[in-house]
């Protein structure tokens, strides 16, 4: 399917590897201009090489106000306007609830939920005046239901509804914003692959019972329905958040 996508410009967040770095792959395949930011340039470099200089690449550590502002400015002076925003950038940290310092509620808060609203009203900014744009969250089938640390789970919840609330703030201004919500997605750099590693019984056995596809999924299914959603192909689709988790969740809706 052709997504006409050729000639966007987008911005991908946490661009330098995993679900990232698979989601600058699929927009280069269609022809789209593709910058990544992430906090680390040797990265940044390596993944740019290996997609065969077809990225732009800006260093930035997302958990910082000033710095997600300059990204912006950064990129809006190299590309003129900006298509299609993906937040990517995340991770986890903490435990249990009682277990974990409030010091780093907050630090999952940041890097999750409050780089991925602030860009998303940065970019916003530039999409009106050009009355159309994609803005497109990674948050996490953990979002939608208990389950995995609790740091993570608060802040891809409050990210999902953020995208509705934002979602039906902008359409009117020709802005799409939605949700990918990803199940356990193997890579090489992820925390699956660590657990695969380091206890290959225990995560085989997670795999049979909690994900009736019967294995884990790849970045490139993520990537995959993240380039469909930025393309018109989705234009009626706004403030949705979409399950990529082989059946693992476990909600109806």
């Amino acid at each position: 399917m052709d997504l006409q996508l050729n000639g966007k410009n987008v911005l991908i967040t946490g661009g330098s590897k995993g679900i990232g770095k698979a989601i600058a792959e699929a927009f280069v395949q269609e022809g789209a201009h593709v910058a990544i930011a992430a906090r680390s340039m040797e990265a940044l470099e390596k993944t740019q090489k290996e997609l065969g200089g077809r990225v732009s690449v800006f260093q930035a550590d997302l958990s910082h106000a000033e710095e997600r502002e300059k990204l912006m400015a950064s990129f809006i002076e190299q590309k003129g306007t900006i298509d299609v925003l993906v937040n990517n950038a995340g991770g986890s940290n903490g435990g249990q609830a009682m277990d974990t310092e409030l010091e780093l509620f907050y630090q999952a808060m940041e890097l999750n939920y409050f780089s991925a609203v602030h860009v998303s009203k940065l970019a916003a900014h530039h999409m009106k005046k050009e009355k159309s744009g994609a803005i497109i969250n990674i948050t996490s089938v953990y979002g939608r239901e208990s389950g995995g640390k609790v740091t993570y789970n608060n802040a891809k919840s409050a990210l999902i509804s953020f995208t509705k609330a934002f979602a039906d703030e902008v359409i009117s201004e020709g802005i799409r914003v939605n949700s990918v919500a990803p199940g356990s997605i193997l890579h090489e750099t992820g925390n699956w692959k660590r657990r695969l590693e380091e206890n290959p019984e225990r995560i085989k056995e997670f795999v049979k019972n909690d994900i009736p596809a019967g294995r884990f999924g790849t970045p490139e299914e993520v990537a995959h329905v993240v380039a469909f959603l930025a393309s018109d192909k989705a234009s009626w689709i706004v403030g949705a958040s979409l399950n990529v988790d082989g059946g693992q969740s476990k909600m109806n809706f």
